[in-house]
């Protein structure tokens, strides 16, 4: 049996660890413990969920894991990663990957050298509507995709310090779109800057983006807007697409006939534990490789160097 453990039991890492709570009661996996550098909240998780709690990382791969999330902040990726990497643990990172390309390049060597697993967190691909939407495009419902645009506002989260929106939050549609054009960004514009955010990080940005094949999206992204609004619409030659991530929705307009999908609604981050799981087990490539999220993470880091230089910026 798979023995897992959680790194970081913050608010989504104890989502984490509840879901690996829930695999365990039905037999398909062992959480073996928590751990998180405040000791209390990790006992206060590792009680809940009844497993063990550690203080330390380093003490929970002394367990003998096979797998572990990693749920710390984003500059912390690298560091606790390769500690798991280098002693043969598979690893599902949460987005971004890391703070830079540099520590993104570092992991997924590290990952390829000892064989392991590395899936990044990407949530939205796993979302039950994205995945009828990346469906219906294949079967041509929508023909040939001309634009994407995202909206993924809400209010301002003052914990999340360490990083702007960009790379906090556009990097869900950056990579959701990818995913849907079947394509990397080839070059990307963007306007963003510190609205009232008391860090000084980006809490407001438009972004430009460029596929292959003539496709283009926008993605507004903030931590102004009072309420919660993850939506987005998909516009083809022959038809539109209306799509909200956080009901699970998604409706089809054409010419002749409005579709409204049929979608079981199931919470992303269990669709995306059991995949990782299975994909450790199994030994096959995550549907969110490392070079996905290395992927999604350059686009991030071009957007925020476009908004600081006011001009187009392409990528590699």
């Amino acid at each position: 049996m798979l023995r897992v453990g959680v790194v970081g039991v913050g608010n989504m890492g104890f989502h984490h660890a509840r879901i690996y709570s829930e695999l365990a009661k039905e037999g398909k996996i062992e959480l073996v413990g928590v751990a998180d550098a405040n000791l209390e909240r990790a006992k206060e998780v590792a009680s809940q969920f009844r497993t063990k709690a550690f203080g330390d990382y380093r003490e929970l791969v002394k367990e003998g894991i096979d797998a572990v999330s990693i749920a710390v902040p984003t500059s912390l990726h690298k560091k606790v990663a390769l500690e798991f990497i280098e002693n043969g643990v598979s690893v599902l990172v949460e987005k971004p990957i890391a703070e830079s390309i540099e520590s993104a390049q570092e992991i997924i060597r590290a990952a390829k050298k000892n064989d392991v697993t590395l899936m990044v967190g990407h949530v939205e691909r796993f979302n039950p509507a994205v995945l009828k939407l990346k469906e219906s495009i294949s079967n041509g419902l929508l023909g040939k995709i001309v634009t994407m645009n995202a909206k993924r506002v809400g209010p301002m989260v003052v914990r999340i310090a360490d990083v702007g929106v960009i790379i906090d939050l556009a990097v869900h549609d950056i990579d959701v779109m990818s995913f849907l054009a079947d394509s990397k960004v080839k070059e990307v514009y963007a306007k963003a800057r510190n609205v009232k955010h008391p860090s000084g990080v980006d809490d407001y940005a438009l972004i430009l983006l460029s596929f292959k094949h003539n496709v283009d999206g926008i993605i507004e992204t903030n931590r102004l807007t009072p309420h919660k609004t993850r939506t987005l619409n998909v516009v083809g030659t022959e038809g539109i697409a209306y799509l909200d991530y956080i009901n699970q929705t998604l409706q089809i307009y054409d010419e002749k006939w409005v579709r409204k999908a049929k979608i079981q609604k199931q919470e992303p981050l269990r669709i995306e534990i059991e995949h990782f799981i299975n994909c450790v087990v199994n030994k096959e490539r995550p549907l969110v490789s490392g070079e996905d999220g290395l992927h999604a993470l350059e686009v991030a880091v071009k957007a925020l160097e476009s908004a600081n230089k006011d001009e187009v910026v392409k990528l590699r």
